[in-house]
């Protein structure tokens, strides 16, 4: 049942940070563009596809339909933030996150660098032990 409710709270937390930026692809793109590690032509499209990759993500695991790829996509997609932050924080560049939308002042620091790390251990665990209880998973016979 633990890996259910740690299913359910990824996925719904992966829901709202993606639905809090739909909408907002230019400020997403300038936080995206403030890391400065990615070429200029790929920070627009990025700022566009995330938004709605991410609510797949979170819908794919709160439905438990795919979960163990879900899992760890979204674990690579979270160690992946980890990097950028760790990367902004070691070059001393004050980033914006923009983890849930144009309101969100997050800085990049150690401690984001930590919460994005225990999510994709968090997911990680979920891929280990997929399906978990009430997954269209289970119903599909998938695993």
């Amino acid at each position: 049942m633990l890996v259910t409710l740690a299913r359910w709270l990824l996925g719904l937390l992966l829901i709202a940070a993606g639905a809090l930026k739909i909408g907002h692809a230019e400020a997403l793109a300038g936080a995206i563009a403030g890391f400065r590690l990615l070429p200029a032509g790929i920070v627009a499209p990025m700022a566009v596809i995330l938004p709605y990759f991410e609510v797949l993500l979170g819908l794919y695991l709160v439905a438990g339909l795919f979960t163990r790829v879900a899992a760890l996509v979204t674990a690579v997609q979270f160690l992946v933030y980890a990097a950028a932050v760790a990367s902004a924080v070691l070059r001393h560049i004050p980033a914006n996150c923009g983890c849930f939308g144009p309101g969100d002042a997050a800085v990049a620091d150690w401690p984001h660098v930590g919460f994005d790390l225990a999510l994709a251990i968090v997911a990680i665990y979920i891929a280990a032990g997929a399906p978990g209880a009430f997954a269209l998973d289970r119903r599909l016979g998938t695993r």
